[in-house]
């Protein structure tokens, strides 16, 4: 195989609604010679497309999203492939304590804050630099961003490989004690974007997990860790996905919760989960060196049965309620609240990292 390259064009321009200047989103498309092609903007320094030759050698975009920079900026958003912080996930209330000094963070689902408040890390724009066959995105949150305590810096850098492997690396830094937990939020259909109506109908699922965080009906964690066997949960054999979905028949929810990798070590990249779609042939075999991941089957998108619009992405497609999935590699959630889970607090002078693999494979 060849040489990664990368090419740089504009993906769109919007006036900071504070300073009123125009700003340039930047888009960075990352190919390798086996047509694996990603590409990846400077606001929230997002994944926008994702593309993934299937068995029969059919190209697809496996990622939802949009066309413009004004969809990932609209309200209705729900952080498509959006790196996430200063703190992913949620936390109950939007308070934590640290030594003794009690924060509030703004509060964006419901009482709650999710995935870095109203204005998170997605939300931003990011500073990108092109290193080699690599391209960092940089960006500074202040003392009392979203009322998060101290000055930090963040870094994510993407770099595909000759192998069919897109790598994320995050690093962070910051001048007071505060939480941090970085990941990315993007909706996979391995079938192609342009199925995200169908339900994953022929996607499998498994997770290397034998425990899982429970969530209360506002889907914060209780603190307690249980065991998957003779739950829902159990997925840790190859489970296809609508089937596993028809366990939730009550309510509005499928999975969205936190799964404890197996044998975490809080430093060993070690396959966290792996979803195939037994039409394509495509594989996503995601691999963390995080404690959890969150595994999310689309709940919360629109639901056609309820009469809701749909959400309108890239070409004009539909995407509805359980056509898309989640994978975030991260601490558990609302760790900040809970001494018995993960640290989630970065001190200064300590330097927060964190890897994550997407693994894409093709079978035959």
């Amino acid at each position: 195989m060849g040489k990664i390259t990368i090419t740089e064009d504009i993906f769109g321009t919007y006036q900071d609604p504070i300073t009123k200047k125009t700003l340039t989103v930047r888009r960075f498309t990352l190919a390798n010679q086996g047509g694996v092609t990603a590409q990846v903007i400077s606001y929230g320094a997002t994944i926008t497309s994702l593309n993934v030759p299937s068995k029969t050698g059919q190209v697809d975009d496996i990622v939802l999203g949009y066309d413009s920079e004004s969809g990932y900026r609209g309200d209705g958003n729900p952080y498509f492939g959006a790196s996430i912080g200063r703190c992913a996930n949620r936390i109950a209330g939007g308070r934590f304590s640290i030594d003794g000094v009690e924060y509030q963070v703004s509060r964006n689902d419901g009482e709650n804050s999710l995935h870095g408040g109203l204005v998170g890390f997605d939300k931003q724009l990011w500073e990108p630099k092109i290193e080699g066959n690599k391209v960092t995105f940089s960006l500074l949150s202040p003392d009392g961003d979203q009322g998060y305590p101290g000055n930090l810096i963040a870094q994510v850098t993407y770099e595909l490989t000759e192998d069919d492997q897109l790598r994320f690396d995050y690093q962070a830094i910051a001048t007071k004690s505060t939480p941090v937990v970085l990941t990315n939020h993007s909706y996979f259909n391995l079938a192609g974007h342009q199925n995200a109506g169908n339900k994953l109908e022929s996607h499998f699922v498994q997770l290397n997990a034998n425990e899982y965080t429970p969530v209360d009906e506002e889907l914060i964690t209780t603190g307690a860790i249980e065991e998957v066997e003779g739950t829902p949960f159990d997925l840790r054999t190859r489970t296809n996905l609508p089937e596993a979905l028809k366990q939730f028949p009550e309510g509005p929810y499928g999975y969205d919760h936190n799964f404890c990798v197996n044998d975490y070590d809080g430093q060993t990249v070690r396959l966290a989960a792996r979803v195939e779609d037994a039409e394509s042939g495509r594989v996503l075999e995601v691999h963390s060196d995080q404690p959890g991941v969150q595994f999310y089957s689309g709940n919360l998108l629109p639901d056609p049965e309820g009469g809701d619009q749909p959400v309108v992405g890239k070409g004009g497609v539909t995407y509805w309620k359980h056509g898309a999935f989640c994978l975030e590699p991260q601490n558990y959630p609302n760790a900040v609240n809970h001494s018995n889970f993960p640290n989630a607090i970065l001190k200064p002078g300590e330097v927060y990292r964190s890897t994550v693999i997407y693994k894409l494979i093709t079978l035959q």
